[in-house]
């Protein structure tokens, strides 16, 4: 399934092309890496059976490419009641 969220990144307040290299080298392909009023975030379409896997697999490329992230934004779309119970039951 492909699952739509946004990592809001943390302490970047700028997005540059260098920063955009990096996250698609580290894997971050998939997204989409903007900046608005200077906060950055990596918007994703990530292919994964969960939307855990899909945002715990985004979260490390994410770090791989030197960057922390700050939280996670999830499309209201994206959720049902068995992802928010796998979720949920997860203690992510």
């Amino acid at each position: 399934m492909n699952w739509r969220f946004t990592l809001l990144l943390k302490n970047v307040e700028e997005m540059t092309m260098d920063l955009s290299n990096r996250l698609f080298e580290a894997g971050c392909g998939d997204s989409n890496p903007s900046c608005s009023r200077g906060r950055s975030k990596v918007s994703f379409h990530r292919e994964a059976m969960t939307l855990q896997e899909a945002i715990r697999s985004a979260v490390s490329d994410v770090r791989k490419a030197g960057v922390e992230v700050d939280r996670v934004e999830i499309e209201s779309d994206e959720l049902d009641e068995a992802e928010l119970a796998q979720w949920a039951g997860s203690g992510a």
